[in-house]
């Protein structure tokens, strides 16, 4: 984490497990790592199946506006939610995006992963895709510690789900383990940017 704020913004469809993502991340960082923290979310009347968002902004210092105002970090698990919140993302920002739903990438600083499809094959189930997702960006951006952000999966998950959680996390830190932030480009290009 750079400087004294951090903001991520997860970002998919309603019924994908964003809020939740959300919140144990807000978790882990706030009660257990001990850093400011706020976690805001909104999502259409639809409530499933439109454009769903979830903010979490980290800082060492307190907060004093609780939204993401320019993600450094923003999570697409789908197409309609990158096309939509890209533009807010900064320059030098990253974008991870679902690769096996998002096949138009507005810039070159983009982490492409399947989530789904790698919780399908290791889990067994699509629907913990969002915890894969997780695992993924916590790994790349080292805002919180593993244990710290088991700790609070354990908590906020359903009972009787935190393995197949925590094995899902897992899977998606194991596939960022090669993730090589330096080989990317230090900032969108202007032409990104009108995207």
């Amino acid at each position: 984490m750079k400087g004294d704020r951090y903001e991520i913004r997860f970002s998919g469809t309603g019924g994908q497990g964003i809020i939740l993502a959300a919140f144990v991340l807000a978790e882990a960082v706030g009660v257990y790592e001990g850093k400011h923290v706020c976690q805001t979310q909104s999502y259409g009347p639809e409530a499933r199946g439109g454009i769903s968002k979830a903010e979490v902004v980290i800082s060492e210092r307190v907060i004093d506006y609780p939204r993401a105002m320019k993600p450094d970090l923003l999570l697409a698990m789908n197409q309609a939610s990158c096309d939509t919140y890209f533009p807010d993302l900064k320059p030098e920002g990253l974008l991870v995006v679902d690769s096996s739903l998002v096949n138009q990438v507005p810039t070159s600083r983009v982490v492409g992963i399947p989530f789904i499809q790698i919780a399908q094959k290791e889990v067994g189930k699509k629907l913990v895709a969002n915890m894969v997702a997780l695992g993924a960006i916590c790994n790349i951006t080292q805002v919180v510690s593993l244990k710290n952000l088991e700790a609070a999966l354990v908590a906020r998950v359903p009972r009787g789900t935190e393995k197949m959680n925590r094995k899902a996390l897992h899977a998606g830190i194991q596939a960022t383990k090669s993730v090589d932030l330096n080989a990317l480009p230090r900032s969108v290009t202007p032409e990104e940017e009108v995207f």
